[in-house]
C-alpha cells in the first residue's frame, strides 16, 4: 500500500488549524479584561498563546516533532543514496526533537532565570540563543548551497519566520514586560504574534521537507527483522 501526500491538499489543512488556534488565543486575550475571565481556568488557559501546556502548546509541539520526523527520514535515505551532509540532517532532526520537548517544558525559560538583563534583553535566554543561530547559520552555508537553490531558499525563509518569532519577538516582549508588566492586553498580543510566527515557521518547514522527500522520490518501506535477517542470508556471495 502506498501513502500518497498532496502538497495541495495538505497546506490549507496546516494553515487553517494553525489559523483557528492563533484566532482563538487572540480572541481569549481581547475578551479577558472586557468580561473580567478567569486566568486560572477556563478557556483563557487554555487557549490563551501566552500559557503554557495548553492547546497552542501541544499544536506547536506536535509541529516540531513532525519536522524532526522528516529531517530523520531524509537522513535515512540521503545516507542511503550515499550523499554528503548526512550529519546536518541528522543534528537537525534532533535540534527540533529538542525544541519539541522545550515547547513542553520550556526549558529556555529556566535558562533565561540565570542571567538578569535589562530593557529589550528581559528574556536573557535570547543572547546564547542568538549566539546558537549565528554559529549554526554559517556551518550550514555549504549545506544549503548544496540543496537545490529553490528548496534552499525556502528553508532560509522557514528558518528566518520561525527564529524571526522565537528570538527576534522576544526582544519587543521583554521591552514591553519592563514596562507594562505581562497581566495586559498588549503583552498577549505580542506574545500572540510571537507564537504565531514560531507555528508558521514550523508549517512552512514542513512543507519544504515533505518538497524535498517528494523530489528524491524515495520510498519508506517497514519490515520485521527476521525478515531482513531472512534475505540477508539468502543473499548470494560475492
Amino acid at each position: 500500500m502506498d501513502i500518497v501526500i498532496s502538497r495541495a491538499r495538505l497546506r490549507p489543512i496546516l494553515f487553517a488549524v494553525m489559523a483557528v488556534i492563533v484566532a482563538a488565543g487572540v480572541l481569549v486575550e481581547v475578551l479577558r479584561p472586557i468580561y473580567d475571565l478567569k486566568t486560572k481556568s477556563g478557556v483563557v488557559p487554555l487557549l490563551s498563546l501566552s500559557y503554557e501546556q495548553n492547546i497552542p502548546t501541544f499544536y506547536s509541539a506536535i509541529l516540531l516533532l513532525v519536522c524532526s520526523l522528516l529531517l530523520a527520514l531524509i537522513a535515512v535515505g540521503a545516507r542511503a543514496s550515499g550523499e554528503r551532509f548526512v550529519p546536518h540532517w541528522w543534528v537537525l532532526a534532533a535540534g527540533f526533537f529538542y525544541m519539541a520537548f522545550d515547547e513542553m517544558l520550556e526549558f529556555h525559560e529556566q535558562l533565561g532565570k540565570l542571567i538578569s538583563l535589562p530593557g529589550v534583553l528581559h528574556f536573557s535566554w535570547i543572547v546564547p540563543a542568538g549566539l546558537l543561530v549565528l554559529v549554526l547559520g554559517a556551518a550550514y552555508i555549504p549545506f544549503l548551497r548544496a540543496l537545490p537553490r529553490r528548496i534552499a531558499l525556502r528553508f532560509v525563509l522557514a528558518g528566518a519566520v520561525y527564529v524571526g518569532g522565537a528570538v527576534g519577538m522576544e526582544l519587543p516582549l521583554g521591552w514591553w514586560t519592563v514596562h507594562h508588566g505581562e497581566d495586559n492586553l498588549g503583552y498577549g498580543l505580542i506574545d500572540a504574534l510571537e507564537e504565531a510566527l514560531e507555528m508558521l515557521g514550523a508549517n512552512l518547514f514542513i512543507l519544504v521537507l515533505l518538497d524535498h522527500l517528494a523530489d528524491k522520490d524515495w520510498n519508506v518501506r517497514f519490515v520485521r527483522e527476521n525478515k531482513v535477517s531472512r534475505a540477508v542470508k539468502a543473499a548470494p556471495a560475492p
